[in-house]
């Protein structure tokens, strides 16, 4: 346990339910990344959503007032773009239409492989259906990642997580996820910053996929109690996260204080 820790190098932070929720920062959250930005740490941002581009994302938290470039911004969308380029297949995309640009150049005439997101508007009986035929006859299914549920200004809403494992269900066969809480989707964040894993932290409200998929990476996890975060969420992963803080910027001064 009291193995020397290599001195930090990287700080990973999630974005919804983490600096924001929808149009709302998490109070003092664009102060807190100021500070962190004084610090001698790489900083990533690191998302699982699927509801719009990196574009669209980036745009909406310059209005809310976050400094961060789009280089810094790793997302799910890019990691399923990097499956299907590796692959070679024409993807039938169960994504939210603002997520579409993320694809561009992507052939999907005549599908041969499925692509699961958030995307409330496909998820209806035809749609599925479709889906699960091609899945039957031998198309991959790919999850860009499998979260049960997500924070709404107006309560928990469902995730991909409940559709794709119906699909899997059905077909009986498993899908291919890319983003959190896979392994390779924190390491492929890392990528570029010459930054090992035992080197980074990971901040964010979902204590499986945040949390749980970083130390399971070989990082260490800090868990908020903001966005999707419910009481008792901390004791649903072995070993339990780091650290849990009532918010992003509790965060920020626990890094800066102890971790550098």
């Amino acid at each position: 346990r009291m193995a020397a820790r290599r001195a930090l190098k990287a700080v990973l932070v999630d974005l919804s339910g983490t600096l924001h929720v929808e149009d709302s920062a998490v109070p003092g959250a664009q102060e807190a990344l100021k500070r962190l930005r004084s610090a001698p740490v790489t900083i990533r941002f690191v998302t699982n959503t699927t509801k719009e581009c990196k574009r669209d994302l980036l745009e909406r938290l310059t209005k809310l007032g976050f400094d961060i470039a789009e280089n810094e911004i790793f997302t799910s969308l890019t990691a399923a773009r990097n499956l299907l380029e590796q692959k070679q297949v024409r993807p039938l995309l169960l994504v939210d239409d603002k997520a579409l640009p993320d694809f561009t150049g992507i052939a999907t005439e005549d599908p041969n492989a499925v692509v699961v997101g958030l995307a409330p508007e496909h998820f209806h009986y035809e749609m599925m259906n479709k889906a699960f035929r091609l899945i039957l006859n031998g198309a991959p299914l790919i999850a860009i990642h499998k979260a049960r549920y997500f924070k709404k200004k107006n309560g928990l809403a469902l995730g991909p997580g409940p559709f794709v494992t119906g699909l899997e269900y059905a077909t009986d066969t498993k899908a291919t996820v890319v983003g959190k809480p896979e392994k390779t989707f924190f390491l492929e964040a890392l990528r570029g910053t010459s930054c090992a894993p035992e080197e980074a932290v990971m901040i964010g409200d979902d204590c499986r996929d945040d949390v749980g998929g970083a130390q399971n990476a070989g990082m260490r996890g800090i868990l908020v109690r903001t966005g999707k975060y419910r009481p008792g969420d901390e004791d649903k992963i072995n070993p339990s996260p780091y650290l849990t803080c009532e918010s992003f910027p509790e965060a920020v001064e626990h890094i800066l204080g102890h971790m550098l």
